[in-house]
């Protein structure tokens, strides 16, 4: 057995992956949408937005690299 136990890797690429495309997603579609619906967002709300869509991408690149390669690597 490796050093992290039985991690199923395949397994946890795509999940890194999916929620990385739906924090994406989510804050772009809020960018959009919501300030069209309600009006003008505060600036917390604007900075929550972004900051979705940022962890959003970096999640969705880092993680085939992550879970895919390096931790494979190192059992």
């Amino acid at each position: 057995m490796g050093q992290y136990g039985s991690l199923d890797y395949p397994r946890m690429t795509k999940l890194g992956v999916a929620l990385g495309l739906s924090l994406f997603a989510v804050g772009a579609a809020g960018n959009m949408v919501v300030p069209a619906l309600l009006g003008p967002l505060p600036g917390w709300e604007r900075t929550l937005f972004f900051d979705a869509e940022a962890i959003g991408v970096a999640l969705t690149l880092l993680s085939p690299f992550v879970f895919g390669i390096a931790l494979p690597l190192t059992e």
